[in-house]
């Protein structure tokens, strides 16, 4: 099965009729899944010390969904970790993860779909074209595409945003269109406040880049 990729956006408040002070609440608990994802992806050491921390990692994600019901922001970051569970996932169990993860993300882009910049809907993009199609699951290159393009329309200048495209793009077999997004995405403005995953991500960007040269 494809390799299923973990999409890492960060969170802002959405705009959403909840109260000011559960809004903050709610983006320093989601905050703190996404630093304690970029923490096991690209700190951690060893596979399976970094799937117990995944696995502890998908419990809290899951208590702060319930903490914030009908909230875009929550289901995104649990769609994000159970993304990443299939990824590590043994073949038996990817594709069981890959769907549950699809339905919490579509639930997500379904409350807000321009939630975090559109990493609703980029989370899902990457869904669709990293598992496979019919008749061996659901993966869906075109519709991949139309997700992805919406969240680049949404964070054109995004490290997150122009990686993921390029990616899909050299997927699709354009290097050149690959290596537009891919270098576009180098010229991102750093994210101080997430040094972990800035550094991580560019790492990846540099690796695709010389894949797609």
């Amino acid at each position: 099965m494809k390799r299923i990729v973990l999409v890492s956006l960060l969170a802002p408040a959405l705009a959403i009729a909840v109260p000011t002070a559960a809004l903050a609440d709610m983006a320093s608990d989601v905050s703190a899944v996404n630093h304690g994802w970029a923490h096991i992806t690209y700190e951690v050491k060893g596979s399976s010390t970094q799937t117990k921390a995944l696995d502890k990692l998908a419990d809290e994600a899951a208590t702060i969904v319930a903490r914030y019901p009908g909230q875009a922001e929550p289901l995104l970051w649990q769609g994000i970790i159970v993304s990443e569970q299939a990824n590590r996932a043994n073949f038996f169990h990817k594709l069981g993860l890959a769907t549950k993860a699809r339905d919490i993300l579509q639930k997500a882009y379904s409350i807000d779909p321009k939630a975090a910049q559109g990493g609703a809907a980029m989370s899902l993009g990457v869904l669709y074209y990293k598992v496979p199609g019919s008749p061996l699951a659901w993966g869906d290159d075109d519709k991949a595409g139309r997700l992805l393009k919406q969240a680049l329309a949404l964070d054109p200048d995004g490290l997150d945003a122009n990686y993921f495209y390029g990616d899909y793009l050299l997927d699709q077999g354009d290097k050149a269109g690959a290596r537009t997004h891919l270098q576009k995405a180098l010229r991102a403005p750093r994210d101080p406040n997430r040094p972990v995953w800035d550094a991580g991500r560019r790492r990846e960007v540099r690796a695709l880049l010389a894949k797609a040269s």
